[in-house]
């Protein structure tokens, strides 16, 4: 199978929270997911409403969600979502399982994790390194 087949790109909607501390929560997300490998585009239609264009078989839709949350955003949590988020969550797997037999590795958490490590969050340890050994 052609890895630039059609079937393989998908373009889809992630809607987040209105009420978070990054008013533009679709806006940041779209900056970090344009350095994910996989994602061909991503783009913000408002504050909240983030559209993004991935290559399957390189990404799913699970990956850039959870990857998301880990990095603090706040998806929406409304019912209509819920069940759109978990359509698409397991026609993607299936997808991915039936053209991949042996399964896709992906460096989609590794980013997110760079990502987070590279955030400023409050929870570092100030102390110079010569003192944290001491308790």
């Amino acid at each position: 199978m052609n890895r630039d087949d059609a079937d393989t790109i998908k373009q889809r909607e992630i809607t987040f929270m209105e009420f978070h501390p990054d008013p533009n929560q679709a806006q940041t997300a779209a900056d970090i997911l344009s350095e994910v490998p996989g994602i061909l585009e991503a783009w913000s239609e408002s504050p909240t409403l983030l559209k993004i264009r991935y290559n399957l078989m390189d990404i799913s839709l699970q990956q850039i969600e959870e990857g998301l949350i880990d990095s603090g955003f706040h998806l929406s949590g409304r019912i209509i979502h819920k069940i759109r988020r978990a359509l698409y969550y397991y026609t993607e797997e299936t997808q991915r399982a039936n053209c991949c037999p042996g399964g896709i590795i992906s460096q989609t958490r590794k980013i997110f994790v760079e990502h987070h490590a590279a955030r400023d969050h409050g929870r570092k340890d100030q102390r110079p390194e010569h003192w944290r050994k001491y308790h």
